[in-house]
């Protein structure tokens, strides 16, 4: 099981996830992968199609992005249309410029309540997140306290 699911197994309540597109300029169909998952979540199968898509993520091409969307049942005029919608591409642009202003160099990169996590293990998930729990319990005793 990867990691991340195996992370909002163990917090679900205290855990969720925020997916930001970071498309690599390095990688020719990094913008339209960003694109396509985007389409796809418009008919509800998000990640579904993001979690296809980077199975094989070097190979990443017009073609695997078709037999994606026709494996997963997807309209396909509607998935086109979306592909083109500017309101996708400016979300997506928004999210490489958040992405720019945090640092971000690669992918994937994951924050913990704005903190980057550098050990992406199950081990070093569940420290950082234990941290910034007892934090959040202390700051929020603090608070009791000064009412």
């Amino acid at each position: 099981m990867p990691v991340l699911e195996q992370v909002l197994e163990q917090y679900p309540q205290q855990v969720k996830v925020v997916f930001k597109h970071f498309p690599l300029q390095s990688h020719k169909f990094a913008y339209k992968a960003a694109l396509a998952t985007m389409a796809a979540d418009k008919q509800g199968k998000f990640w579904e199609f993001h979690d296809l898509l980077f199975k094989d993520y070097n190979n990443i091409n017009d073609q695997k992005i078709e037999e994606i969307r026709a494996s997963l049942n997807l309209d396909a005029d509607q998935f086109q249309r979306e592909m083109l919608d500017p309101g996708i591409k400016a979300q997506i642009d928004a999210d490489l410029r958040n992405g720019d202003s945090a640092g971000v160099r690669g992918t994937p990169t994951v924050f913990i309540n704005g903190k980057l996590l550098r050990d992406k293990s199950l081990r070093g998930f569940q420290q950082q997140i234990n941290q910034e729990l007892t934090q959040l319990k202390a700051e929020d005793k603090g608070e009791a306290k000064s009412q």
